[in-house]
């Protein structure tokens, strides 16, 4: 019976001690654990992941020109979801090079390709829809 008030006394003052400090950080340990990929198993270790920031990705889209920029270099495209790179339909520009923006004009129904690193793409070439 004393050894189990003892444990209880001891519990008491180990919380009202920790009350008035603040929170560490706990401290990073390394594990030896497998790489993701190799605990997935069946149709989740086929599964694309998001591409990183340094990675670059080709892709294709279709949209329409909103805007052209010839001085700054960039198209803006109104872009349906770009599987690829996992993107909702959006509205953004892309840089482009001068071949590319005079190619284009404004309200231009497009396909085109785009090289992708993290958030940002580059229109590589834009075909023209009929």
């Amino acid at each position: 019976m004393n050894y189990a008030r003892l444990t209880i006394a001891l519990g008491l003052a180990a919380l009202t001690a920790a009350c008035g400090k603040k929170a560490e950080a706990p401290i990073a340990t390394e594990t030896n654990q497998a790489s993701p990929d190799a605990a997935m198993s069946g149709d989740m270790a086929n599964m694309a992941m998001a591409p990183s920031a340094t990675s670059a990705i080709k892709a294709k889209g279709q949209g329409t020109v909103k805007e052209i920029d010839k001085a700054a270099g960039t198209i803006t495209l109104d872009h349906g979801p770009i599987p690829e790179a996992k993107w909702p339909a959006m509205t953004m520009a892309f840089k482009a090079a001068p071949g590319i923006t005079d190619a284009a004009k404004v309200g231009d129904k497009v396909d085109f390709d785009v090289t992708l690193v993290g958030s940002a793409g580059e229109v590589t070439a834009i075909q023209k829809k009929p």
